[in-house]
This record gives structure tokens, C-alpha cells and sequence, in this order.
């Protein structure tokens, strides 16, 4: 299978549509972890992502009846933009279905190459099976995102260029992850030719269908896959790539979005381009590998795989860059509430530099307060301030690592309530569309009063919401039924420390 799919590789038709990319150095990256880091720039593609490859190629292979018959896809991301363009440079006709959550940007972007919008469902299950139905009702020829041997052999001619573009010393490609066509593609030719070199999958922790499938041996489907990343949120690895890569990539590496942010800003300082979240996961992996192996010296690449963003989303990214390269700690500190006891605080601290601060009164003994400290990488300094403060006396709890913090308390801490009462809080991911609000409501029971409510938008297909809700004693074993027959995704954070200290 190996060589037929090298063969497929070096036979595919892409460049009619795409453009062989450059190799960009990265100099401050490389100079930081003692390695020479090279990023491949498949952003700069026509549609701004290598989506473009494969949707060509396997249009390329079509007959002149099913191009007159035109093509559909059911797609949210950047292969709608891939197919739209290619079908246009070959004249055929291309219907794309996209779920009504799908950011406008995107559904603009795939209208004016040219394509036919059908916005379906409100998740990409719902929009695949309209496709199916619109299949039936017309003949189109379905072109699939990653489950294709052409599609497959349009994204290895990546390596190809690489491995052209590059004929010094290369110890490791990261690749990032979704259905797995890219991964596919680029470890049959490299380990093809270059079995020495290693190829090293990329994914984000909460979408790792990959990892999953190499652990069990065999496609598994996730329970729940993560948005942050919209680009690689695939519940299962598709049933082709994996024939490919399971006995061919060295390692996959899992990054949350923290890291992913980091990256983003690693590739804008030293290319000036702005990354997808998932465009720049290959290189949150490759950070992650040098600093698991220790690795220096040696030269590595990765693949910046798209930079279909959302303006709007920059300002969550910026904020969680320091985070994700441990450069910030994120505390919640009690000291005394009295006068002066801010002072004697920020004396402990030193000369750190205080990133946030956040305080309102709300008890007469003491103050919670939510504080961010610059810190060096690596966890170790954020660990000496957790220690020097506690050896002042202060209590404190890291909450570096929680979302709720980091997601709502750091905007909302401070409110709370004049009195006591039970309430359930719990954290969401409502789709981003008119009505979604609406939909939640109305599943909920009448005697249910909505207590505490925090929504940012993030320029994502979902908003991450904070409910908290005052609960009749008899349905508080029945919450989650209520929760489940919606169908958002949801987590219980009653008992969260951030919510502890500073909301309740």
C-alpha cells in the first residue's frame, strides 16, 4: 500500500490551483530551544490552507459525466474553501452544506469562489446528511475531506516539496491532526524516501482521535471532540488515512489550547503570519517534543497548516498566550481586609510583574483576590511564588490550569450574592447562532431560576457560557437529563475553586 500511495503522490494534479509553498526559517524560535525550527507555509495557499491539494486532485481524477453532474461536500472549514476553488478553475458546479453555526466569514468566503451554500443542521452530523440527500436527489459526486486516496495523495505533495525544498540534515516533521489526509499523505512519501526522518502527528488533547486509534489498535469515535481547534475536531480518524499511518508515524503528541495560542503568536513573531488555532498545532507539538526530549541541535519542521481565522477571535488568543507558554500563573490569594494589606502583598510578589488583579469587598475578615504573575516556562518559578506566599501566610490555589477561571472568573469575579442559596453551576458550549439561548431556556423547567450568566463571544462556531441556576430540591438528581436532552456540551463546576473563592 506504501508504494501505491507514493505513486499516487508523485502523479497527483495539484498545481493547476495550488502553489508550491516556501520553507520559512524561524529564527527567534530556534535561537529560544537550540534548534534550527523550520515552518512550512501552507497558509499562504490561494484558499489559505493546503485544503486546496487534495480537493484538486481528486476533482482531477472525476469523469466528464460526474463533472457535469457538479460536486457537493458538507464542510464548515477550510475544504469548503479548497472545493469551492477548484471547482470553479474546472467550470463545475459545487454545492456546499455547512452547518448554520458556520462563522460568516467562512460561509462569504466559500459564496464568492463561486460555490452554493446550503446552511443545514446545527452540527456538521446534520449537514453530512442533507449531503447525502441532495446526492440522491441530483447525482452530485461527493468529495470528501480526508477519506480518499486522491484526496490523500493531493496533501503528500507537502512532503514532496519539503523533502525538495530542504536537502540538509531534517530529524522530525510534525504534522497536525483531524481526519488525518495531511498525516497520510506526508508519512508515506517521507518514510517512503526518508525512512530515517521522523513524522510526528499533532493533535489537540481534547479532538486526539488518532492517539486514541493507535492505543486501541482500530478506529475509535470519541465521545466528545473540542471546537477550539474547529480545524482537526473530528471524532474519528478516517478509515484510509489510518490504513496508512498506523505502522508509519513515530509519535503523536497532544497540545491544549493554551499551547496552541502560544504558537500562534511563536509563528506571527517570526513570519508575521497569522495562524488558524489549528494551523498552528504542528508547532505547539513541536515545542512540547523539545521540551519532553531535550533535544538539541537537530533540525525540525512543521506545518502550518491554514490561517482561516476570525479577526474577532484574535483578542481570546492574545489572552491566553501567556498561559500557554507558562510565562503567566493565575492565583487565588486570601489576605486580610484591612488597610494596607494590598500593599504587603504586592511587597511579597517583589518586583514581578502583575499581568491582572482583580478584588471586589466581600467579607469583613477576609479578601479573595485574583491575581496574574509573570513567571519564567517550565513551572518551577510559578511554583517558588505559590511557595513564597504561603510562607507569608497567605492561602492560595493555582488555578493556572482552570477553564472556568480562565474563561469567566477572571471577568466576572467579584459579584456575589447578599445572601446564601443553593445553586448549580455549570459550564457550556452553546452554538453560535440566533436562537441558541432561546433553545436552552426553553428545555428548562419553569421553577428553575437562572441565577449567574456569563458569555463572551470568541469569534468560534460555539460560545463558552457560565449558568448558574437556583434548583428545586426535588429535580436536583434530574439536572443532567435536562442538560442531555438539549445536546450541548456541558461540565459541572459547583465545586470549582474559582467559583468557591470568588462567586459564591
Amino acid at each position: 500500500m506504501l508504494e501505491a500511495t507514493v505513486k499516487k503522490i508523485l502523479q497527483a494534479h495539484v498545481y493547476e490551483a495550488a502553489r508550491e509553498t516556501p520553507i520559512s526559517p524561524a529564527p527567534f524560535l530556534s535561537r529560544r530551544f537550540n534548534n534550527q525550527i523550520l515552518i512550512k507555509r501552507e497558509d499562504l495557499q490561494p484558499v489559505y490552507s493546503f485544503k486546496i491539494r487534495g480537493a484538486y486532485n481528486k476533482m482531477a481524477q472525476l469523469s466528464e459525466e460526474q463533472k457535469a453532474k457538479g460536486v457537493i461536500a458538507a464542510s464548515a472549514g477550510n475544504h469548503a474553501q479548497g472545493l469551492a476553488m477548484a471547482a470553479k478553475l474546472m467550470g463545475v458546479k459545487a454545492v456546499i452544506v455547512m452547518p448554520r453555526i458556520t462563522p460568516e466569514i467562512k460561509v462569504q468566503a466559500v459564496r464568492a469562489r463561486g460555490a452554493k451554500v446550503v446552511l443545514k443542521g446545527d452540527a456538521f452530523a446534520a449537514a453530512a446528511e442533507h449531503a447525502q440527500e441532495l446526492i440522491a436527489e441530483h447525482g452530485y459526486t461527493y468529495i470528501p475531506p480526508f477519506d480518499d486516496i486522491d484526496v490523500i495523495a493531493g496533501q503528500g505533495t507537502v512532503a514532496v516539496e519539503i523533502l525538495r525544498q530542504h536537502t540538509g540534515p531534517l530529524d522530525a516533521i510534525f504534522v497536525p491532526v483531524g481526519g488525518g489526509g495531511l498525516i497520510a499523505g506526508v508519512a508515506a512519501y517521507v518514510k517512503y524516501l526518508r525512512p530515517d526522518i521522523k513524522v510526528i502527528g499533532v493533535e489537540a488533547e481534547d479532538s486526539a482521535c488518532l492517539k486514541a486509534a493507535l492505543a486501541a489498535g482500530k478506529r475509535v469515535t470519541l465521545d466528545q471532540v473540542g471546537v477550539f481547534a474547529e480545524g482537526v475536531a473530528v471524532a474519528q480518524i478516517g478509515k484510509v488515512p489510518f490504513k496508512v499511518v498506523r505502522d508509519l508515524v513515530d509519535d503523536v503528541i497532544t497540545v491544549n489550547a493554551d499551547e496552541m495560542c502560544a504558537a500562534v503568536k511563536d509563528i506571527f513573531d517570526d513570519t508575521r503570519a497569522v495562524s488558524e488555532t489549528s494551523g498552528a498545532l504542528s508547532l505547539a507539538g513541536l515545542k512540547k517534543y523539545i521540551q519532553q526530549t531535550g533535544v538539541e541541535g537537530q533540525t525540525l519542521l512543521c506545518i502550518n497548516s491554514g490561517a482561516n481565522t476570525n479577526f474577532d477571535r484574535l483578542q481570546h488568543i492574545a489572552e491566553r498566550t501567556e498561559l500557554g507558554e507558562q510565562r503567566e500563573a493565575i492565583l487565588a490569594v486570601t489576605i486580610p481586609e484591612r488597610p494596607g494589606s494590598f500593599k504587603k502583598f504586592c511587597r511579597t510578589i517583589g518586583k514581578r510583574m502583575v499581568t491582572e488583579f482583580n478584588y471586589r469587598y466581600a467579607d469583613p475578615e477576609e479578601a479573595h483576590i485574583f491575581v496574574g504573575v509573570q513567571v519564567k516556562p517550565g513551572g518551577e518559578d510559578r511554583q517558588a511564588v505559590i511557595d513564597k506566599l504561603r510562607e507569608a501566610g497567605y492561602p492560595v490555589v493555582d488555578l493556572t490550569d482552570n477553564e472556568l477561571a480562565k474563561l469567566h472568573i477572571r471577568h466576572l469575579g467579584g459579584g456575589r450574592p447578599k445572601e446564601h442559596f443553593a445553586e448549580e453551576v455549570y459550564r457550556f458550549e452553546f452554538p453560535e447562532r440566533p436562537g441558541a439561548l432561546m433553545n436552552f431556556l426553553t428545555h428548562l423547567p419553569q421553577d428553575w431560576n437562572i441565577s449567574l450568566f456569563h458569555y463572551r463571544n470568541h469569534g468560534a462556531a460555539f460560545g463558552r457560557v457560565l449558568v448558574g441556576m437556583q434548583v428545586p430540591n426535588g429535580d436536583r438528581a434530574h439536572v443532567e437529563e435536562h442538560f442531555d436532552e438539549i445536546g450541548y456540551r456541558y461540565w459541572k463546576e459547583s465545586d470549582n475553586d474559582a467559583y468557591r473563592l470568588f462567586m459564591a
